[in-house]
């Protein structure tokens, strides 16, 4: 009598793996991340092929120039073979469950990277029905590859992490939740949000990144007032104020974010500052173009490494790195 070559039956939820919050990972895993990110910025084969013979998901149910481009680059780069999913590509937008979805990426792919959107949690579904590694290219709550490639730049412009001043000027949005969470890890740094009022930070995020930064003598904090912020700033961030995916229930809401435009009188308050931008940006909304296409904006260097942090997280979700 041969041995049974197959298990009838669904697949056993497996425990859930990948990158879905900075705030899951340890403090010595994020900041390795970011130097790797580095390495890989600097040479784009130091990692060999860890993914030779691999087959990576690529699954965008939104809009993505950049985060899309750096992991089907990212995954062919490392000797990755990528498959590509685009909103309107799998049966889920007829009814299939998220279950039975990550149930047969499972058996077919080796790591599935995601944007939809939606929840975290539908990210957690499709990894433990899968069995697979999963990589949040962006959920509601959290776009944690973005702090990846926050950190990494601040790394690289700056030469560390360590002790930087960062002031985020915006929305709370899943952006900035992954930053304070990314930046909540590193050893003397100070990150202040201002943040229209009705428009911060998740109580619950800012809780928990405050908590982990004060272990390492770091502060996280919050203002809705432009006119309360720090005197030593290293970085000036903001983020686009319509962003994938979401509304603003006010009608009004334009006139509550104006006073957190980046101009060029923010920036002068800090001479030597640089600035960041997430990208995609409306110059004249959130950003003054002078300040976007100026000398101290190292938003381009930044899009750049969204290719090298991309990279980092799927050599480490892979289990390679």
């Amino acid at each position: 009598m041969q041995p049974a070559r197959f298990v009838p039956g669904p697949p056993v939820p497996q425990p859930e793996r990948g990158i879905f919050s900075l705030g899951e990972l340890t403090s010595e895993t994020v900041r390795r991340l970011a130097r790797r990110a580095c390495d890989f910025y600097d040479d784009p084969d130091a990692g060999g092929r860890p993914l030779h013979g691999r087959t990576v998901g690529v699954l965008f149910t939104r809009t993505s120039t950049r985060t899309r481009t750096a992991f089907t680059a990212g995954a062919i780069k490392l000797g990755g073979a990528p498959v590509t999913f685009g909103p309107d590509d799998l049966q889920t937008n007829t009814g299939e469950s998220l279950e039975d979805t990550g149930r047969v990426l499972g058996s077919m792919l080796d790591l599935l990277v995601a944007r939809t959107a939606g929840p975290i949690r539908e990210l957690r579904t499709l990894s433990a029905s899968g069995g697979i590694p999963v990589v949040n290219a962006m959920a509601t709550e959290e776009h944690p590859t973005q702090g990846i490639c926050d950190l990494a730049t601040i790394s690289l412009v700056r030469g560390g992490l360590e002790g930087v001043s960062v002031l985020y000027v915006g929305e709370g949005n899943n952006t900035a939740a992954a930053l304070a969470q990314g930046l909540s890890h590193v050893p003397g740094c100070r990150v202040t949000f201002a943040t229209p009022p009705g428009y911060g930070l998740p109580a619950q995020v800012l809780e928990e990144a405050a908590e982990r930064a004060a272990e390492y003598g770091a502060e996280v904090a919050e203002t809705h007032s432009p006119d309360e912020l720090p005197d030593r700033v290293d970085f000036v961030y903001t983020t686009r104020w319509q962003t994938t995916g979401t509304s603003k229930g006010d009608a009004h809401w334009r006139e509550v974010f104006r006073p957190f435009h980046v101009d060029e009188a923010l920036m002068n308050r800090w001479p030597d500052a640089w600035f960041l931008h997430d990208l995609p940006a409306h110059r004249g909304d959130e950003v003054a173009a002078g300040v976007l296409d100026g000398e101290r904006s190292v938003a381009w260097i930044q899009a750049r490494m969204k290719l090298t942090s991309a990279m980092a997280a799927l050599e480490w979700a892979a289990g390679t790195a």
